[in-house]
């Protein structure tokens, strides 16, 4: 079930707790993605808060959001590139994106089947996903007044392998948000400590959200007949040429 898109807003733009975890996953992201000059930059579910770095820098930016969830014209101030589209179909050209970002799209979604597919069939060759989805050992996934307690969460294992099955290969996964969802004084003050000492916890005791990136993989392609030349071909079936015994 999607969150409504006004739900989402007020979270990311007008709490402490969401601008905070904006902040926290955007950094991760720049992290692993730098700079996009020149790409093809697409984020789906209620990816905004996350790509505003590349509206200076990127080809196009297109931020995708889910019928169900609704949508919100993004970012203020400047032209659109915030679009309504449905979970399923996308519009968005085969093979035309260099950059995906899903946050707030696949673990809300009823067909999360079909929405791996499409994020397989918009990347371009060379082209990288970051899925963001919550981590079910994290404290984000068992508080609702997060978004991140909405929805189906996911361990390291199950997400990794979900996305193996549609063709993606996995380059580097990590977790993040070690602060606790918590508007509290004291933890809002101390929330950098907290990320500080869960970036040297082990993966598995790790924070509120799980941040896979993937490339896309393309299967060989298949040609008819045999995959290798015969070096030496047979005679057997062929005339016997004139002059060999019998």
């Amino acid at each position: 079930m999607h969150l409504d898109v006004k739900d989402l807003r007020n979270f990311y733009y007008r709490s402490t707790l969401g601008r905070a975890a904006q902040k926290v996953i955007r950094d991760q992201m720049l992290t692993l993605w730098p700079e996009a000059k020149g790409q093809t930059v697409v984020g789906f579910g209620f990816a905004a808060p996350l790509l505003r770095p590349y509206l200076g820098q990127a080809r196009r930016v297109t931020c995708l959001m889910p019928g169900p969830q609704g949508v919100m014209p993004w970012p203020a101030g400047q032209p659109n590139v915030s679009v309504l589209c449905e979970e399923t179909h996308w519009p968005i050209e085969t093979g035309h994106v260099d950059r995906l970002v899903v946050m707030h799209g696949l673990e809300t979604s009823e067909w999360p089947t079909h929405v791996l597919e499409e994020c397989y069939r918009v990347l371009g060759p060379g082209g990288r996903a970051l899925f963001i989805v919550p981590n079910r050992a994290g404290l984000w996934s068992r508080n609702d007044r997060t978004p991140f307690g909405y929805g189906r969460p996911f361990t390291m294992g199950q997400l990794d392998q979900q996305l193996k099955l549609w063709g993606f290969k996995t380059e580097h996964s990590q977790t993040a948000l070690y602060q606790p969802p918590s508007e509290k004084r004291f933890w809002r003050k101390t929330a950098g400590f907290w990320e500080k000492l869960g970036h040297g916890l082990p993966l598995i005791a790790g924070g509120g959200v799980l941040m896979v990136e993937v490339t896309k993989q393309i299967p060989a392609p298949t040609r008819p007949g045999l995959s290798q030349r015969v070096r030496k071909p047979s005679f057997v079936l062929q005339p016997m040429p004139e002059g060999l015994p019998a």
